[in-house]
């Protein structure tokens, strides 16, 4: 199926619309002089039934200390988002998709198809006192190649489970490449008994072979240190403060809830290959989100758990809300 030109444009023209929107007046914040590493991983074992659909995801990133951006990525960052303190990152991130049906060689063709992708993307992050925007631009591939099975059925053999049996059916390989932007802004909303609170309105949009859509949506937060950083980290698609953070203070933390809407054109895992037949499934546009967890951070590290929820993301998916579990850590030094 090819992709839609009304949808290429429709994204091109509201990434064009949030590199506009700039906060010329904000400050920049107070550099960071250090590295940091994190692993994320996110996977649907705490749901009934699971081993389906959007069935794990993981990730590892390096997010470089501020002014340490390739000269020709800073001049572009500034030209289209102003004045703030930036940093890079790069990371290295696997998504696997599988059926509700997976003890079958082949799945019915009314059920989501079989899908791995391996990505490595890069990152330029630019911050002020009060918001943060980050730009991506992700390379990778679809299919075998992507090691979708050996990860899964390797897992479940290390463990005593069974294998999952219908990867001969997957999407085949071709090449992804996926644009993505995005804006959060903190807003403070006072405090309560010696409790900070804010909230992170946040906007996305993004174009590619893996995934076209725009979302929208925001995250309030309870907690102590809420400086140290624009929100909670998650693998894209859904609200995301990304790796970089700064400690304000010895013992930071929070609890927060956030919910977004996605406007989805196009998903590859679910529309098929965009440039070969390929199985294929009826993708609803609109997609919801509800995420709820805490963050820590003590002596450089941060630690994030979160639970979320989500809509259906095609037609005649089956078990009402999907949720899946999300954790991830990341160290300074």
């Amino acid at each position: 199926m090819p992709l839609r030109p009304s949808a290429l444009l429709l994204t091109t023209a509201l990434l064009a619309a949030l590199a506009a929107a700039t906060t010329a007046a904000a400050a920049d914040p107070v550099p960071d002089p250090n590295s940091t590493i994190s692993i994320q991983w996110e996977n649907n074992a705490t749901r009934p039934g699971s081993d389906n659909y959007y069935t794990n995801g993981g990730r590892v990133a390096y997010t470089s200390p501020t002014g340490e951006v390739a000269a020709p990525l800073a001049a572009l960052g500034h030209s289209l988002f102003g004045e703030g303190q930036q940093r890079f990152a790069l990371e290295l991130s696997q998504y696997i998709f599988t059926p509700l049906q997976n003890q079958v060689a082949t799945p019915p063709p009314s059920d989501r198809p079989y899908a791995a992708i391996l990505m490595g993307t890069l990152s330029l992050i630019q911050d002020t006192d009060t918001t943060r925007t980050a730009l991506a631009l992700g390379l990778g591939v679809i299919g075998p190649d992507a090691l979708g099975k050996e990860v899964q059925n390797g897992f479940h053999s290390l463990i005593g489970d069974h294998p999952v049996r219908g990867w001969s059916t997957q999407l085949g390989n071709q090449p992804v490449i996926q644009l993505t932007a995005d804006r959060t802004w903190r807003m403070p909303l006072g405090g309560i008994g010696g409790l900070e609170t804010d909230v992170l309105p946040s906007v996305t949009v993004a174009a590619g072979t893996f995934r076209i859509y725009a979302q929208a949506g925001g995250t309030i937060r309870l907690g102590q240190g809420l400086q140290s950083d624009f929100g909670a980290p998650r693998i894209r698609p859904g609200l995301t403060g990304t790796d970089a953070y700064v400690q304000t203070q010895p013992f930071a933390w929070y609890v927060f809830a956030g919910v977004d809407g996605q406007a989805v054109a196009w998903d590859e895992t679910l529309d098929g290959l965009p440039f070969a037949s390929s199985r294929h499934v009826s993708r609803i546009p609109f997609v919801g989100e509800f995420q709820a967890g805490f963050t820590v951070m003590a002596w450089g590290a941060r630690f994030t758990a979160m639970q979320v929820l989500q809509s259906d993301e095609f037609r005649g998916q089956r078990n009402g809300l999907f949720q899946f579990s999300s954790a991830s850590v990341s160290v300074k030094f």
